[in-house]
Protein backbone atom coordinates (compact mmCIF):
# COMPACT_ATOMS: atom_id res chain seq x y z
CA UNK A 1 0.00 0.00 0.00
CA UNK A 2 1.44 3.46 -1.06
CA UNK A 3 1.50 5.74 1.98
CA UNK A 4 -0.25 9.08 -0.07
CA UNK A 5 0.16 11.08 3.22
CA UNK A 6 1.87 14.40 2.63
CA UNK A 7 5.48 14.66 3.90
CA UNK A 8 5.17 16.53 7.42
CA UNK A 9 7.65 19.75 7.03
CA UNK A 10 8.79 21.74 9.78
CA UNK A 11 7.58 25.67 10.50
CA UNK A 12 10.07 28.03 8.89
CA UNK A 13 11.96 29.92 11.67
CA UNK A 14 11.59 33.71 12.61
CA UNK A 15 14.88 35.37 12.21
CA UNK A 16 15.24 36.16 16.02
CA UNK A 17 14.55 32.47 16.90
CA UNK A 18 17.14 30.79 14.10
CA UNK A 19 19.90 31.00 17.16
CA UNK A 20 17.76 30.22 19.87
CA UNK A 21 19.30 26.80 20.45
CA UNK A 22 22.66 28.15 21.77
CA UNK A 23 20.76 29.35 24.44
CA UNK A 24 20.11 25.84 25.39
CA UNK A 25 23.35 24.42 24.77
CA UNK A 26 24.87 27.40 27.29
CA UNK A 27 21.98 26.82 29.52
CA UNK A 28 23.45 23.23 29.62
CA UNK A 29 27.37 24.01 29.94
CA UNK A 30 26.30 26.06 32.75
CA UNK A 31 24.42 23.38 34.48
CA UNK A 32 27.86 21.20 34.20
CA UNK A 33 29.86 24.03 35.53
CA UNK A 34 31.59 24.19 32.03
CA UNK A 35 30.99 27.89 30.93
CA UNK A 36 34.24 29.72 29.42
CA UNK A 37 34.64 32.93 29.58
CA UNK A 38 37.23 35.61 28.49
CA UNK A 39 39.18 38.07 30.61
CA UNK A 40 41.21 40.27 29.61
CA UNK A 41 44.75 41.17 31.41
CA UNK A 42 46.47 44.76 31.99
CA UNK A 43 49.54 45.31 30.44
CA UNK A 44 51.33 45.49 33.81
CA UNK A 45 49.72 42.75 36.18
CA UNK A 46 50.58 42.34 39.56
CA UNK A 47 49.47 38.31 39.78
CA UNK A 48 51.77 36.13 39.49
CA UNK A 49 51.48 34.00 36.42
CA UNK A 50 51.64 30.44 36.27
CA UNK A 51 48.87 29.94 33.78
CA UNK A 52 50.51 30.90 30.49
CA UNK A 53 52.98 28.77 28.48
CA UNK A 54 55.72 31.08 28.82
CA UNK A 55 58.07 27.87 29.95
CA UNK A 56 61.96 30.25 29.98
CA UNK A 57 60.40 33.23 31.20
CA UNK A 58 61.49 34.98 27.68
CA UNK A 59 57.96 37.03 26.81
CA UNK A 60 59.23 39.91 27.94
CA UNK A 61 62.93 39.85 27.96
CA UNK A 62 63.96 42.89 26.66
CA UNK A 63 66.18 40.91 23.45
CA UNK A 64 62.76 39.17 22.16
CA UNK A 65 60.50 42.25 22.61
CA UNK A 66 63.14 44.70 20.93
CA UNK A 67 63.77 42.41 18.17
CA UNK A 68 59.70 42.18 17.64
CA UNK A 69 59.66 46.01 17.74
CA UNK A 70 62.60 45.96 15.33
CA UNK A 71 60.84 43.99 13.07
CA UNK A 72 57.65 45.29 12.82
CA UNK A 73 59.59 48.77 12.41
CA UNK A 74 61.35 47.30 9.30
CA UNK A 75 58.95 44.91 7.86
CA UNK A 76 55.49 45.70 8.59
CA UNK A 77 52.61 44.75 11.23
CA UNK A 78 51.52 42.34 8.95
CA UNK A 79 53.32 39.71 6.51
CA UNK A 80 51.17 40.81 3.52
CA UNK A 81 50.12 37.76 2.24
CA UNK A 82 50.76 34.22 2.21
CA UNK A 83 53.88 32.22 2.42
CA UNK A 84 54.15 31.23 -0.92
CA UNK A 85 52.78 34.82 -2.59
CA UNK A 86 54.20 37.77 -0.45
CA UNK A 87 54.39 36.73 2.86
CA UNK A 88 57.90 35.24 3.02
CA UNK A 89 60.30 37.30 4.35
CA UNK A 90 64.23 37.00 5.31
CA UNK A 91 62.81 36.51 8.77
CA UNK A 92 61.09 33.81 7.60
CA UNK A 93 63.75 32.02 6.16
CA UNK A 94 66.19 32.80 8.98
CA UNK A 95 64.13 31.77 11.52
CA UNK A 96 63.54 28.11 9.68
CA UNK A 97 67.08 28.13 9.09
CA UNK A 98 67.95 28.17 12.44
CA UNK A 99 65.21 26.37 13.97
CA UNK A 100 66.07 23.38 12.11
CA UNK A 101 70.10 23.73 12.82
CA UNK A 102 68.28 23.57 16.65
CA UNK A 103 66.25 20.89 16.19
CA UNK A 104 68.54 18.77 14.34
CA UNK A 105 66.61 18.55 11.44
CA UNK A 106 67.18 18.81 7.66
CA UNK A 107 64.58 21.70 7.40
CA UNK A 108 61.85 23.32 9.28
CA UNK A 109 58.46 25.32 7.62
CA UNK A 110 56.81 28.33 10.17
CA UNK A 111 53.25 28.35 10.12
CA UNK A 112 51.25 31.30 11.95
CA UNK A 113 50.25 29.03 14.83
CA UNK A 114 51.12 25.42 16.33
CA UNK A 115 47.88 24.51 15.34
CA UNK A 116 47.64 25.34 12.05
CA UNK A 117 51.16 23.51 11.99
CA UNK A 118 49.61 20.39 13.60
CA UNK A 119 46.69 20.55 10.63
CA UNK A 120 49.29 21.21 7.92
CA UNK A 121 51.30 17.67 8.69
CA UNK A 122 48.28 15.01 9.39
CA UNK A 123 46.41 16.69 6.14
CA UNK A 124 49.44 16.83 3.58
CA UNK A 125 51.48 13.42 5.20
CA UNK A 126 48.85 11.07 4.88
CA UNK A 127 45.74 10.01 2.64
CA UNK A 128 42.82 7.68 2.40
CA UNK A 129 45.56 4.32 2.23
CA UNK A 130 46.78 5.65 5.29
CA UNK A 131 46.28 4.42 8.70
CA UNK A 132 46.81 6.55 11.85
CA UNK A 133 47.67 5.58 15.17
CA UNK A 134 46.76 8.67 17.92
CA UNK A 135 47.45 8.34 21.66
CA UNK A 136 43.90 9.15 23.38
CA UNK A 137 45.37 11.66 24.91
CA UNK A 138 46.84 13.97 21.98
CA UNK A 139 45.98 17.41 21.73
CA UNK A 140 42.73 18.40 19.99
CA UNK A 141 44.88 19.66 17.38
CA UNK A 142 46.10 16.38 16.41
CA UNK A 143 42.56 15.16 16.92
CA UNK A 144 41.10 17.61 14.33
CA UNK A 145 44.17 17.25 11.99
CA UNK A 146 43.17 13.33 11.85
CA UNK A 147 39.31 14.24 11.56
CA UNK A 148 40.81 16.35 8.59
CA UNK A 149 43.11 13.89 6.58
CA UNK A 150 40.69 11.48 5.30
CA UNK A 151 42.82 8.63 6.86
CA UNK A 152 41.57 5.37 9.34
CA UNK A 153 42.04 6.54 12.33
CA UNK A 154 42.58 4.10 15.68
CA UNK A 155 42.66 6.31 19.08
CA UNK A 156 45.70 4.04 20.66
CA UNK A 157 45.57 3.41 24.31
CA UNK A 158 47.39 6.57 26.48
CA UNK A 159 50.98 5.79 26.71
CA UNK A 160 51.39 2.34 25.14
CA UNK A 161 54.09 1.38 22.72
CA UNK A 162 53.21 -2.08 22.72
CA UNK A 163 49.00 -1.40 22.09
CA UNK A 164 50.95 0.92 18.72
CA UNK A 165 52.76 -2.08 17.61
CA UNK A 166 49.71 -4.19 17.79
CA UNK A 167 47.92 -1.93 15.75
CA UNK A 168 50.42 -1.70 13.01
CA UNK A 169 51.26 -5.11 12.67
CA UNK A 170 47.50 -5.71 12.32
CA UNK A 171 47.25 -2.98 8.95
CA UNK A 172 45.94 -3.38 5.79
CA UNK A 173 47.01 -0.14 4.31
CA UNK A 174 49.96 0.57 2.63
CA UNK A 175 50.79 3.25 4.42
CA UNK A 176 51.12 4.58 8.64
CA UNK A 177 52.04 6.90 10.69
CA UNK A 178 52.04 7.24 14.41
CA UNK A 179 50.74 10.15 16.08
CA UNK A 180 51.62 11.37 19.87
CA UNK A 181 52.31 14.44 21.76
CA UNK A 182 55.84 14.78 23.00
CA UNK A 183 54.86 16.18 26.62
CA UNK A 184 50.64 15.60 27.21
CA UNK A 185 49.40 19.61 28.51
CA UNK A 186 47.06 18.06 30.98
CA UNK A 187 49.49 16.33 33.66
CA UNK A 188 52.92 16.95 31.94
CA UNK A 189 53.56 13.30 31.62
CA UNK A 190 56.37 12.59 28.44
CA UNK A 191 55.42 10.22 25.53
CA UNK A 192 58.12 7.39 25.69
CA UNK A 193 58.82 8.85 21.74
CA UNK A 194 62.06 6.11 21.15
CA UNK A 195 59.80 3.28 21.97
CA UNK A 196 56.98 4.59 19.82
CA UNK A 197 59.47 5.20 16.81
CA UNK A 198 60.68 1.49 17.73
CA UNK A 199 57.32 0.15 16.93
CA UNK A 200 56.65 2.52 14.20
CA UNK A 201 60.00 1.41 12.51
CA UNK A 202 59.41 -2.54 13.40
CA UNK A 203 56.29 -1.87 10.93
CA UNK A 204 57.20 0.44 8.27
CA UNK A 205 55.22 4.06 10.14
CA UNK A 206 57.01 6.68 10.31
CA UNK A 207 56.28 8.93 13.30
CA UNK A 208 54.76 12.55 14.07
CA UNK A 209 55.65 14.09 17.16
CA UNK A 210 54.03 17.54 18.77
CA UNK A 211 57.13 18.43 20.58
CA UNK A 212 54.85 21.98 21.65
CA UNK A 213 55.71 21.29 25.05
CA UNK A 214 58.98 19.76 24.44
CA UNK A 215 60.80 22.38 22.74
CA UNK A 216 62.51 24.61 24.78
CA UNK A 217 62.21 22.17 27.94
CA UNK A 218 63.70 18.60 27.24
CA UNK A 219 66.36 17.31 24.99
CA UNK A 220 70.12 18.69 24.51
CA UNK A 221 70.04 22.44 25.91
CA UNK A 222 66.29 22.59 25.16
CA UNK A 223 66.24 20.93 21.60
CA UNK A 224 63.16 18.84 22.36
CA UNK A 225 61.80 15.42 23.02
CA UNK A 226 62.96 14.21 19.45
CA UNK A 227 66.89 15.47 20.06
CA UNK A 228 66.04 13.94 23.49
CA UNK A 229 65.76 10.18 22.14
CA UNK A 230 68.07 10.07 19.90
CA UNK A 231 65.81 10.93 16.57
CA UNK A 232 67.20 13.92 15.44
CA UNK A 233 67.97 14.07 12.01
CA UNK A 234 65.80 10.57 11.57
CA UNK A 235 64.32 10.21 8.03
CA UNK A 236 61.26 8.70 9.00
CA UNK A 237 60.38 11.42 11.91
CA UNK A 238 58.93 14.50 11.83
CA UNK A 239 57.78 17.23 14.77
CA UNK A 240 55.83 20.03 14.80
CA UNK A 241 56.60 22.68 17.04
CA UNK A 242 55.00 25.99 18.87
CA UNK A 243 57.00 29.46 18.57
CA UNK A 244 54.40 31.03 21.29
CA UNK A 245 55.49 28.61 24.32
CA UNK A 246 59.19 28.36 24.82
CA UNK A 247 60.24 30.71 22.35
CA UNK A 248 57.67 33.21 23.58
CA UNK A 249 56.37 34.54 20.65
CA UNK A 250 53.57 33.55 18.30
CA UNK A 251 53.74 30.54 15.61
CA UNK A 252 54.31 27.17 14.86
CA UNK A 253 56.76 25.05 13.28
CA UNK A 254 57.33 21.85 11.57
CA UNK A 255 60.73 20.52 11.59
CA UNK A 256 61.78 17.30 9.42
CA UNK A 257 63.07 15.68 6.56
CA UNK A 258 64.04 18.28 3.57
CA UNK A 259 61.71 16.01 1.48
CA UNK A 260 58.63 16.22 4.24
CA UNK A 261 59.24 20.09 4.32
CA UNK A 262 59.04 20.45 0.40
CA UNK A 263 55.92 18.32 0.47
CA UNK A 264 54.31 20.43 3.06
CA UNK A 265 55.36 23.71 1.08
CA UNK A 266 53.65 22.70 -2.21
CA UNK A 267 50.45 20.69 -0.50
CA UNK A 268 49.54 21.92 3.38
CA UNK A 269 46.39 24.01 2.71
CA UNK A 270 46.49 25.84 6.18
CA UNK A 271 50.28 27.34 4.25
CA UNK A 272 48.95 27.56 0.96
CA UNK A 273 45.77 29.49 1.93
CA UNK A 274 46.98 30.96 4.87
CA UNK A 275 48.50 34.56 5.55
CA UNK A 276 52.38 34.37 7.07
CA UNK A 277 53.39 34.92 10.40
CA UNK A 278 53.55 38.27 11.11
CA UNK A 279 57.33 39.68 11.11
CA UNK A 280 57.34 40.67 14.43
CA UNK A 281 56.21 37.39 15.59
CA UNK A 282 59.57 35.81 13.68
CA UNK A 283 61.70 38.30 14.64
CA UNK A 284 60.85 37.43 18.60
CA UNK A 285 60.61 34.04 18.29
CA UNK A 286 64.30 34.33 16.54
CA UNK A 287 65.70 36.23 19.21
CA UNK A 288 64.47 34.03 21.84
CA UNK A 289 66.04 31.06 20.08
CA UNK A 290 69.19 32.58 19.87
CA UNK A 291 68.52 33.29 23.90
CA UNK A 292 68.69 29.67 24.21
CA UNK A 293 71.11 28.65 22.24
CA UNK A 294 73.50 31.00 24.02
CA UNK A 295 71.96 30.31 27.83
CA UNK A 296 70.92 26.61 27.76
CA UNK A 297 71.17 26.47 31.04
CA UNK A 298 67.08 27.80 30.61
CA UNK A 299 65.73 24.70 30.09
CA UNK A 300 67.56 23.14 33.00
CA UNK A 301 65.90 25.48 35.37
CA UNK A 302 62.44 25.32 33.72
CA UNK A 303 62.51 21.65 34.71
CA UNK A 304 63.56 22.03 38.31
CA UNK A 305 61.03 24.62 38.85
CA UNK A 306 58.43 22.03 37.94
CA UNK A 307 59.96 19.49 40.51
CA UNK A 308 59.57 22.27 43.00
CA UNK A 309 56.73 22.79 42.32
CA UNK A 310 55.22 19.14 42.30
CA UNK A 311 57.28 18.70 45.77
CA UNK A 312 55.93 21.34 47.75
CA UNK A 313 52.46 20.44 46.44
CA UNK A 314 52.96 16.61 47.35
CA UNK A 315 53.87 17.50 50.88
CA UNK A 316 51.48 20.17 51.40
CA UNK A 317 48.84 17.17 50.91
CA UNK A 318 47.79 17.44 47.36
CA UNK A 319 47.64 15.91 44.63
CA UNK A 320 50.18 16.75 41.83
CA UNK A 321 51.53 15.11 39.10
CA UNK A 322 54.89 14.22 38.53
CA UNK A 323 55.96 16.45 36.28
CA UNK A 324 58.37 14.90 32.89
CA UNK A 325 59.07 18.59 31.60
CA UNK A 326 57.52 21.59 32.77
CA UNK A 327 53.82 21.15 33.41
CA UNK A 328 52.45 20.50 36.73
CA UNK A 329 48.64 19.72 37.44
CA UNK A 330 46.38 19.70 40.86
CA UNK A 331 43.20 17.33 41.02
CA UNK A 332 40.05 19.15 41.42
CA UNK A 333 37.21 17.32 43.23
CA UNK A 334 35.06 18.61 39.84
CA UNK A 335 34.33 21.43 37.58
CA UNK A 336 32.82 23.63 39.64
CA UNK A 337 35.33 23.11 41.98
CA UNK A 338 38.16 23.72 39.67
CA UNK A 339 36.85 27.02 38.81
CA UNK A 340 36.14 28.55 42.06
CA UNK A 341 39.42 27.09 42.83
CA UNK A 342 41.54 29.20 40.31
CA UNK A 343 39.15 32.10 40.88
CA UNK A 344 40.10 32.03 44.57
CA UNK A 345 43.77 31.28 43.92
CA UNK A 346 43.69 35.21 40.75
CA UNK A 347 42.37 36.98 44.38
CA UNK A 348 45.23 35.85 46.19
CA UNK A 349 47.24 37.19 43.21
CA UNK A 350 48.30 33.68 41.45
CA UNK A 351 47.35 32.82 37.73
CA UNK A 352 46.56 29.54 37.25
CA UNK A 353 45.26 27.40 34.67
CA UNK A 354 41.69 25.43 35.01
CA UNK A 355 41.37 22.32 33.29
CA UNK A 356 37.73 20.69 32.76
CA UNK A 357 36.60 18.37 30.50
CA UNK A 358 35.60 18.23 27.60
CA UNK A 359 39.79 19.69 28.24
CA UNK A 360 40.76 16.83 29.77
CA UNK A 361 40.44 13.22 27.73
CA UNK A 362 40.00 11.62 31.69
CA UNK A 363 37.29 13.36 32.27
CA UNK A 364 38.94 14.96 35.88
CA UNK A 365 39.22 18.51 37.01
CA UNK A 366 42.67 20.09 37.45
CA UNK A 367 44.32 23.27 38.01
CA UNK A 368 47.50 23.28 35.53
CA UNK A 369 50.84 25.00 36.70
CA UNK A 370 53.02 26.31 34.04
CA UNK A 371 56.81 25.86 36.12
CA UNK A 372 58.20 29.29 34.27
CA UNK A 373 62.16 29.00 34.36
CA UNK A 374 62.37 32.43 35.68
CA UNK A 375 60.56 31.89 38.87
CA UNK A 376 62.74 32.50 41.86
CA UNK A 377 62.44 30.25 44.93
CA UNK A 378 60.02 32.73 46.85
CA UNK A 379 57.78 32.83 44.04
CA UNK A 380 57.48 29.06 43.89
CA UNK A 381 56.92 29.30 48.08
CA UNK A 382 54.07 31.92 47.73
CA UNK A 383 52.44 29.81 44.77
CA UNK A 384 52.37 26.42 46.72
CA UNK A 385 51.12 28.44 49.60
CA UNK A 386 48.23 30.33 47.58
CA UNK A 387 46.89 26.81 46.23
CA UNK A 388 47.19 24.92 49.68
CA UNK A 389 45.02 27.97 51.53
CA UNK A 390 42.73 28.11 48.35
CA UNK A 391 42.31 24.63 48.20
CA UNK A 392 38.35 23.08 48.47
CA UNK A 393 37.50 20.21 50.58
CA UNK A 394 36.85 16.93 49.22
Amino acid sequence: MVNSAAPVTAEPLAPAAVFDWLDQAADLRAAAGLTRTLRSRPAEDPVLDLAGNDYLGLVRHPAVTRAAADAALRWGGGATGSRLVTGTTALHTELERELADFCGAEAALVFSSGYAANLAALTALTDPDTLIVSDAYNHASLIDGCRLSRSQVHRAPHDDPAAVAEVLAARTQPRALVVSDSVFSVDGNAARVGELSAAARAHGAALLIDDAHGLGVLGPGGSGAVAAAGLAGAPDTVATVTLSKSLGSQGGAVVGPRRVIRHLTETARTFIFDTGLAPAAAGAALAALRLLRAEPERAERAREVARLLSAQLTAAGLRASTPDAAVVSVRAPGPEAAVAWAADCRTAGLAVGCFRPPSVPDGISRLRLTARGDLTDAQIAHAVDVIRRTAPLG
